[in-house]
C-alpha cells in the first residue's frame, strides 16, 4: 500500500465566540444579523454543497477555496487539523 500526506492549504477562519460572534458575522456577509438557537447566538449558511450548516459558540468557521462560502468545524478538529501559517 502507497502512503498518501494531505496537501497543506491556507484558509482564512475565525473562531465563533461571544466576544468575536459579531466579528464573524460581518466576515461572513457584510453585516448579518445573529441568529438564535436556544438563547445562544448561531451563525447559519449554506455550504457549497448547498446544505444549511450551523456555527455554535466555540465553533470555527472556515472559508472554503471557493471565496464566499464557508463550513464549520468543532474546535477539537480544527485543532487537531489546522496550524497558523
Amino acid at each position: 500500500m502507497v502512503k498518501y500526506r494531505k496537501k497543506p492549504l491556507i484558509v482564512d477562519a475565525m473562531q465563533f465566540t461571544e466576544r468575536d460572534k459579531d466579528r464573524v458575522f460581518n466576515w461572513m456577509s457584510g453585516n448579518r444579523a445573529p441568529d438564535f438557537e436556544g438563547g445562544k447566538p448561531i451563525v447559519r449558511f449554506r455550504t457549497v454543497h448547498g446544505e444549511t450548516a450551523i456555527a455554535r459558540l466555540g465553533d470555527w468557521v472556515v472559508e472554503d477555496s471557493e471565496p464566499g462560502t464557508y463550513y464549520p468545524v468543532k474546535p477539537g478538529v480544527f485543532e487537531a487539523t489546522y496550524e497558523p501559517a
